[in-house]
């Protein structure tokens, strides 16, 4: 006959699996959250210049 699985004492406790899902979760929406702010930022450079406003390149 199988064992049940173990579990924690407490409800509120969370495993090492769980707190690193949590993390990778977190870690993964704040690079949406960055790759959305950059493309944002394409998008508005894309506009300014075929809208006739020059950039300075620095040359």
């Amino acid at each position: 006959m199988a064992k049940p699985p173990k579990t924690a004492a407490s409800g509120d406790q969370k495993t090492e699996a769980d707190l690193r899902a949590e993390r990778r979760a977190a870690a993964l929406r704040a690079n949406l959250h960055r790759r959305k702010a950059q493309a944002r930022q394409r998008t508005d450079e894309a506009d300014a210049s075929s809208s006739g406003v020059k950039k300075d390149n620095g040359q």
